[in-house]
């Protein structure tokens, strides 16, 4: 007879241990943070903390994947041709100024100026120089700024400099800088991503410089340029060494559209995403008079913790200057000296000291002074519904007809859909449970208390139903509703479902899942840029339904698991599926729900980057490992899809998808068809 958990018995001795350790919190409903405080860009943060180098290097990556999918930059899109065009040089005293220009997408022109040495020998190191909010872009001339002057510069002490434009800034006019709409973010699209993959292929565009050294390039920009700057380092491995200026903080995490996309900063905060630069050097600029006055006491303590785990505590620094928010000829000095530490090989400042330059007339600099956009340039809607094409492309290209096929489509959507709901599977032992209110009836057994991920700070109103007695277990059910566990009892007694999975010798847990039934709340004012913080109501819903099962099964053991979900609650259940390392049976209301429209999406399931992250198609087909049977599909649904992915694996006797909605008494039947003649 093959062993198998009691899971009665299990629970008793549980449930009396937990009773013990929370008799106060029989009363009292916990709080959720997820209800209790919504973060923002302004709410003081703290680092993480890490044991060992290994720990970091697995949040490193973490982190990595959730930046890419945040910005829509996951899986990545094709590198198309650069197709640049360098004109109208100017030769100057130990330096010369081109335009320049090159398609980061095709036909959308990243713009600017490259500046490079004269009278010198190469190869040289390369320098991207992004100009953050200033009023002139990249043409900012002031006391507090000065972007040509750092870029003469660098390039009389022996780099080439590229300094190119924010989308939305000078010559760059195709896509307004603050482009960032709903129904975009559910595909990705917005302006952060565009500005981090006009990075991406900026280094690409200095790397295809014949006169510059791979091995040695820097990037510098201050405010949302600094921004731009840990956001490419954090990303990109190619750049050897970077100063960020006055933008990393523990207070402040940068406030304009280009900073924040949706799950960007969820859990993490723009430290952490600065410490991914480790172990390259950085040098880290402040000001006495922004938010980054107090980097020599927070902000670089946190990261050079980070450094010293990776063994490179000597390739950070930081340096703050009397002066208001800038990027001033002090700060720059700065940055002159660490540049020329590490990438010219200069131990001292000999050389390095800034000189006074001549600025050319705008006329000089402007790529597109007098000179038309080429004449295959996109307009803003044009470049958003290719790359939706592009992105839809993708799905259809990586639509597995093999095993390893199989195995290819899940490294490209897997991370996808996981960070874009920001969920996880937690281990059982990280499901917490507690405020425990048990009541024994002759026929069964209740039990209501609350499901927690340790030091998540969620709090799931649940309810366990067992079997009365000392009657042996024989199948473990989840039954999700957006009603919660009232959709499934009578004035406190099982309902007609409950009743029967009992008489089965089944327990049954129903969660009462995020901001519906009795977790419902009434929510504060919400914050500009909510997403970028904090995860969606449905994102939240389906993490909950992912602690409930992964609950269920750390108490169940080898039994088997079914999982129904009911009416939109069956959306939830579905992605949590795909996340879960589990064999669980679904039951799956589709509700419906037409997957082919994007107004669907907004409407009734707004969670951003799901439609990069090929939505139910995916959802449908990353976790093979238990039967799954949806009812209610839509018109819109990709039972097709799914179904023929399904056929070439050689799992078609694992799915069932009908178009009508099954009636309770055939979900009942599926729910115990397994336990008949047992």
């Amino acid at each position: 007879m093959r062993s198998c958990l009691h899971l009665t018995i299990a629970c008793s001795l549980w449930l009396s241990a937990r009773i013990q350790a929370f008799p106060q919190e029989k009363t009292t409903r916990p709080e959720d943070t997820r209800a209790a405080v919504s973060r923002h860009l302004d709410m003081p943060v703290a680092m993480g903390s890490y044991r060992d180098r290994e720990e970091w290097l697995q949040r490193k990556e973490s982190l990595r994947k959730q930046i890419l999918v945040a910005a829509g930059l996951w899986p990545q899109p094709q590198k198309t041709p650069l197709n640049s065009q360098i004109f109208d040089r100017l030769d100057r005293d130990g330096y010369s100024i081109e335009k320049a220009y090159f398609e980061s997408y095709p036909g959308f022109f990243v713009t600017g100026n490259l500046y490079r040495p004269i009278g010198k020998t190469g190869p040289f190191p390369g320098v991207l120089s992004p100009h953050g909010h200033w009023a002139y872009g990249r043409l900012e001339n002031s006391e507090l700024c000065s972007v040509p002057a750092r870029c003469i510069n660098l390039a009389k002490q022996g780099y080439v400099v590229f300094s190119y434009d924010m989308v939305g800034y000078n010559d760059s006019q195709q896509v307004d800088h603050r482009y960032l709409k709903e129904r975009e973010e559910l595909w990705g699209f917005g302006s952060l991503g565009l500005h981090l993959w006009n990075s991406i292929r900026c280094v690409d565009f200095l790397e295809s410089l014949p006169e510059v050294d791979k091995a040695r390039l820097g990037c510098t920009g201050a405010s949302g340029g600094g921004t731009q700057t840990f956001l490419l380092t954090a990303v990109d491995d190619r750049i050897a060494v970077s100063a960020p200026v006055n933008m990393i903080s523990a207070h402040m995490q940068g406030g304009d559209v280009c900073e924040n996309a949706p799950n960007l900063r969820v859990d993490t905060n723009n430290m952490e995403i600065g410490a991914l630069m480790a172990p390259r050097p950085m040098i880290l600029v402040s000001a006495t008079g922004d938010w980054t006055k107090n980097t020599l006491e927070v902000e670089f303590p946190a990261i050079r913790k980070i450094y010293r785990l990776l063994g490179a505590e000597d390739k950070i620094e930081a340096v703050r200057v009397q002066a208001a928010h800038n990027y001033n000829k002090e700060s720059r000095q700065h940055v002159y000296r660490w540049f020329g530490k590490w990438l010219l090989g200069s131990p001292g400042t000999s050389g390095l000291t800034e000189k006074d330059v001549n600025l050319e007339f705008p006329s000089q600099v402007l790529v597109f002074h007098r000179r038309p956009l080429p004449s295959h340039a996109k307009t803003e809607s044009q470049i958003v519904e290719d790359f939706v094409a592009a992105a839809q492309s993708t799905i259809e290209k990586l639509k597995p007809r093999s095993a390893q096929e199989m195995d290819r489509y899940r490294q490209a959507f897997d991370p996808a859909l996981r960070y874009s709901l920001m969920a996880e599977y937690p281990q059982g032992s990280k499901v917490d449970a507690f405020g425990i209110q048990p009541v024994h009836k002759p026929s069964y057994r209740v039990v209501r208390f609350y499901l927690s991920r340790l030091g998540k700070g969620d709090r799931v109103p649940a309810t366990l139903w067992l079997p009365g007695g000392k009657t042996e277990v024989r199948q473990a059910v989840l039954l999700v509703h957006p009603r919660g566990a009232a959709a499934f009892e009578d004035s406190g007694a099982p309902g007609k479902t409950v009743q029967a999975l009992l008489k089965q010798a089944c327990s049954v847990l129903l969660p009462d899942v995020f901001n519906m039934g009795r977790a419902v709340f009434q929510r504060g004012d919400v914050k500009k840029f909510f997403t970028t913080y904090n995860r969606t109501d449905d994102a939240n819903r389906t993490q909950d339904v992912l602690t409930s099962l992964a609950y269920l099964r750390a108490k169940a053991g080898n039994l088997p698991i079914k999982v129904a979900g009911y009416e939109k609650a069956g959306l939830w259940c579905l992605l949590a599926r795909a996340l879960a390392d589990d064999d669980a049976s679904f039951c799956i209301d589709e509700n419906q729900f037409d997957t082919s429209s994007d107004e669907t999406f907004l409407q009734q399931l707004n969670i951003p980057g799901i439609r990069r992250a090929g939505d139910f198609r995916t959802a449908g087909i990353l976790n093979l490992r238990g039967p799954l049977w949806i009812h209610n599909s839509a018109k819109g649904f990709p039972a097709d899809w799914i179904s023929s992915v399904y056929e070439a694996l050689g799992k078609k006797d694992s799915l069932r998808i009908q178009p009508e909605r099954a009636t309770e008494n055939q979900i009942q039947e599926w729910l115990l068809k397994d336990l008949k003649g047992r």
